[in-house]
């Protein structure tokens, strides 16, 4: 088995450090986010970006296996070895209608259960089998629990899922296929965070809650790490790019971040690209703290038919600033119908999301038609899940398709022919 680089734990919001001698969920003294900080000394010592990470790297996360601060996971031939080395799209049609040449959309559907939070669950849970922990735990709204779930289920490993009541279906069907033990909250995901926290502390199991587990972080800078490889490692001007994330609680755009900010440690990246968070408007805590230019982020009651970024409390805000700030990008918000609009929009592109991933399209569009974007600035966003997660939303999006009696070749014909309802 391979060793990890050495690291120690930072507290992103007072920078208390600890030994990195066994996992720590938050900073003892303020209960702020934990950063785990590597040995870049050591990683540049015996690392280098033009050979890393070398020809012929497996085409997933374990690529970077390097710079994750866990020993090599095995499960060779399993969903757990297959997570990330997600696509890059130029759609052509996108570009032409945004006005913006130089757009990509990095899709993260094609992971095993069909979402990004695949990244965080396999680190997760190969980290959880290396400490020999018997029992994972997490709060979802479905797509961190699928992971988790699928990963849990693919070496074999115990999974317990709490979930808000007003889950979609598709999710919860999805947790229980994989064999996980769900419950239900009669709450929201908030209440099932909350509860779940206590369960592991008092039960003495690994909980893989987003952001309150640093190692959720770790897994999804792969992300960013990727980005780094298809797009800016031969970019002589890498501060250029505009990446788009969407926004609940503030990991994802973290977990960018980090990986980023990895590679800037090591002087493999010497000016960081832009990250511009997207948050729905009735989940707009985060945004709503940016804009008003300090670090206190209260709570809103989330009201979106983005359910993946629904979120009372973002648990892990604070750092979600910091990778916004730090980069020189912005929070922008999107209604529910421009959440809609884009999701028509990208699926006409042949591309199906979810609405949280719909959401960071639609800031795109939002800050190109507020003249932010130009057509010479390169520009990611990153799709987060599948459509098929939550298809109630994805019908708010279309009109319901007519009825014809069969072999009525004439009220067929006139369907397909009139101004609406489509085209021959």
């Amino acid at each position: 088995m391979s060793h990890p680089p050495a690291f120690h734990y930072r507290c992103a919001r007072c920078g208390r450090t600890y030994p990195g001698d066994r996992l720590r969920y938050t900073c003892p003294h303020d209960q702020g986010n934990l950063d785990i900080v590597l040995d870049y000394a050591a990683l540049r010592a015996r690392l280098s970006p033009d050979t890393f990470p070398g020809a012929g790297a497996e085409p997933s996360q374990w690529r970077y296996l390097p710079l994750l601060p866990i020993a090599d996971p095995g499960g060779q031939g399993t969903p757990l070895r297959r997570v990330g080395w997600t696509p890059l799209y130029a759609p052509p049609r996108l570009r032409a209608a945004l006005g913006l040449p130089h757009l990509v959309l990095k899709d993260e559907s094609p992971n095993p259960t069909a979402s990004f939070k695949d990244r965080a669950s396999a680190l997760v849970v190969a980290h959880a089998r290396q400490t020999h922990a018997q029992v994972l735990i997490t709060a979802s709204t479905g797509n961190a629990g699928a992971a988790l779930a699928g990963m849990a289920a693919a070496v074999g490993a115990r999974a317990v899922i709490l979930a808000p009541r007003r889950a979609p279906e598709a999710k919860i069907a999805q947790l229980l296929i994989y064999g996980a033990r769900v419950v239900l909250v009669d709450g929201t995901y908030d209440d099932a965070f909350d509860l779940s926290v206590r369960a592991a502390a008092e039960l003495g199991w690994y909980c893989r809650n987003t952001g309150y587990n640093p190692f959720t972080a770790e897994g999804k800078k792969t992300a960013g790490l990727e980005i780094w490889e298809q797009c800016l490692r031969d970019d002589p001007a890498p501060q250029r790019w505009h990446i788009f994330v969407p926004v609940g609680d503030g990991n994802i755009i973290s977990g960018v971040y980090k990986g980023l900010w990895d590679l800037q440690q090591l002087g493999w990246l010497p000016q960081l690209p832009r990250l511009h968070g997207v948050q729905a408007a009735g989940s707009a805590a985060i945004a709503q703290a940016w804009a008003a230019g300090h670090d206190t982020i209260r709570p809103v009651q989330a009201r979106t038919l983005a359910d993946s970024i629904a979120v009372d409390l973002p648990r892990d805000g604070y750092r979600a600033l910091r990778a916004v700030r730090a980069t020189g990008g912005r929070y922008w918000v999107v209604s529910d119908d421009d959440i809609l609009a884009a999701l028509a929009m990208l699926g006409r592109a042949g591309i199906f999301v979810e609405p949280a991933a719909a959401a960071a399209f639609a800031g795109v569009r939002q800050a190109r038609e507020q003249g932010y974007l130009t057509a010479d600035d390169p520009v990611l966003v990153l799709l987060t899940g599948s459509g098929l997660k939550d298809i109630a939303a994805a019908r708010q999006a279309v009109t319901p398709p007519p009825v014809v009696a069969p072999g009525d070749l004439d009220h067929l014909r006139s369907l397909l022919t009139a101004t609406q309802g489509g085209t021959t």
